[in-house]
């Protein structure tokens, strides 16, 4: 079993920045991939970004590239996601997701999800 915690998100105004970080603890195995979602309501839940465990392989969706930036410290079993330029359509909680693929295609444990709110 993997237990995921996450920390950072709250409340910022548009422009700004966030800093989120979510610490693995369990069986993660050797090669996990780490990463995070996001679901706003009313809406499916999307993945944002993902990295691999030699970070030799990182994705982005679309519409954060070049804002967004996903790192990882393997021995801290923690991935961080840096926001900046954040926008109110960025409003969502935010989950932490650990799997095998390079995409998450298949996610093997969630985080709990943090609150991410972006004011206009």
């Amino acid at each position: 079993q993997v237990q995921l915690v996450e920390s950072g998100g709250g409340l910022v105004q548009a422009g700004g920045s966030l800093s989120l970080s979510c610490a693995a603890s369990g069986r993660t195995g050797s090669t996990y991939v780490m990463g995070w979602f996001r679901q706003a309501p009313g809406k499916e839940r999307e993945l944002v970004a993902a990295i691999t465990w030699g970070a030799y392989f990182t994705y982005y969706a679309d519409s954060v590239k070049g804002r967004f930036t996903i790192s990882r410290d393997n021995a801290k079993n923690t991935v961080y996601l840096q926001m900046s330029s954040l926008k109110p359509g960025d409003t969502a909680t935010y989950y932490c997701a650990v799997g095998r693929s390079q995409r998450l295609n298949t996610v093997d444990y969630w985080g709990q999800g943090t609150q991410v709110t972006v004011s206009s």
